[in-house]
Formats: C-alpha cells, sequence, structure tokens
C-alpha cells in the first residue's frame, strides 16, 4: 500500500511552496480532507488554465496527468468543467496556482497537450 499524505496537508503545502516563491494559490474547492481528490489549476496571470489530476500508472503508482487546457476562446467551458466536477465529488479539492511553471510545485515531469 502506497503511503499517502492527507490532502489537506498536501494542497496547504503546494499553497505554501507558491507564495512563499511570489505567487499566488488558493482553494477553490475544499475537499475530504484526509483522502479527497486533488485537482490543480495552473495559471500564469489567471491566464492559460490547465487541470492536473493524480491517476493510477502502469508500474501501480499515482502521477500527475493534463486533464483540461483552457480554451482562450471559450473561457466558460473551463469554469462549467470545474463546477461539474465538484458536483460529481464532494470529497475534491481544487487548488488554483498563479505562477509562472506551476506544474513544478506538483513535481509535473510530463508534456503539456
Amino acid at each position: 500500500m502506497d503511503e499517502r499524505l492527507p490532502a489537506k496537508l498536501e494542497v496547504s503545502g503546494m499553497i505554501r511552496a507558491v507564495q512563499n516563491a511570489g505567487g499566488f494559490a488558493t482553494v477553490l474547492a475544499r475537499g475530504e480532507q484526509q483522502a479527497g481528490t486533488i485537482l490543480v489549476v495552473c495559471c500564469e496571470n489567471g491566464a492559460n488554465g490547465r487541470i492536473f489530476e493524480r491517476m493510477p500508472s502502469l508500474d501501480g503508482g499515482r502521477e500527475w496527468v493534463q486533464t483540461k487546457a483552457q480554451n482562450t476562446e471559450n473561457a466558460v467551458e473551463f469554469s462549467d468543467y470545474l463546477d461539474r466536477r465538484k458536483r460529481q465529488d464532494d470529497d475534491l479539492w481544487i487548488v488554483e496556482l498563479d505562477i509562472a511553471g506551476a506544474e513544478r510545485f506538483i513535481g509535473f515531469e510530463g508534456t503539456s497537450g
């Protein structure tokens, strides 16, 4: 069984790290404190949002995957997606990290796309 940090602690650490680096971070939705799923919205100056979520990997672990990118011609679709996900899962945390290269704060190592 892989050990997980409580969701509340992981979210708190992300926010503190982004703020210490001069960025802005906030919780958009609070989920279950111990084992809630975490969606991370990465953006820069409030634009070009990308949503990341941990997904199971082939090796049995969990890795961050970009699940949605903001369409600049239809910004409402992005916020609707977040609202829909929150309605589907009361345990869901949604955290926004607004800083250049926000993906580094979640350890994302893949390619955007």
